[in-house]
């Protein structure tokens, strides 16, 4: 049917195009997702009042849930949703947050899988912040050192990012290592802004500055 070259040229040539122009969207599909679901966690964690938070999270966690299914494959969609879930289970409190952590966690392993180097790290830093402040056995996974050893990773991968020197810094702090608690949360505070994260970069500032005085007092 097609035994002509002329036509057999032309068609490779739409067919390449097509693909072009379809490889680009669906980048920027799940980059689109990641981007909506970081905006609204920072708008659910620091600016929703506390009696709203509960109904928020539960709003992004299914769009997370969907954003998961949509772009499988990607570990990005995955360590938001594992995000969201452990605020989620912060702000839930008591027997019913302990299954959204381990959710959290699982998803995480599993994303690891995938990339561990998505956003610079991600991974590790949320696995650690998991590990750091779950509770211990028999109720649940918490552990310091293995929080110390996913923080340490995450710092290998993220040297200057705001996000594993503050959860470090704060995991030294518990462990009363307060100098060195200082040194880490004294580089989250002076980490580079991060492009597009402005509302998630003037909310966790807050968070180190109280970690500071905390420390100090």
């Amino acid at each position: 049917m097609f035994n002509n070259p002329m036509t057999k040229s032309l068609l490779l040539l739409a067919a390449g195009l097509l693909a072009s122009w379809l490889m680009p969207a669906h980048a920027q599909t799940w980059s689109d997702d990641v981007a909506r679901l970081q905006h609204g966690w920072a708008e659910a964690y620091y600016q929703t009042p506390e009696h709203d938070k509960l109904a928020k999270f539960g709003q992004l966690a299914a769009d997370a849930q969907a954003a998961v299914e949509h772009n499988q494959g990607r570990a990005e969609p995955m360590i938001w949703q594992a995000i969201i879930l452990s605020s989620y289970a912060k702000f839930q409190g008591g027997l019913g947050a302990l299954d959204k952590i381990k959710q959290a966690r699982d998803e995480l392993l599993a994303a690891e899988k995938i990339d561990a180097t998505a956003l610079d790290g991600s991974v590790y830093t949320s696995l650690g912040s998991l590990y750091a402040k779950a509770p211990g056995w028999p109720l649940s996974f918490g552990d310091k050192k293995k929080a110390r050893a996913y923080l340490e990773k995450a710092l290998q991968l993220n040297p200057n990012g705001i996000d594993p020197n503050f959860f470090y810094g704060e995991l030294l702090a518990d462990m009363s290592e307060k100098d060195q608690a200082r040194r880490y949360l004294e580089a989250a505070m002076s980490a580079p802004a991060r492009a597009g994260r402005e509302d998630a970069d003037a909310g966790r500032r807050a968070e180190i500055r109280a970690a500071l005085d905390k420390i100090k007092g």
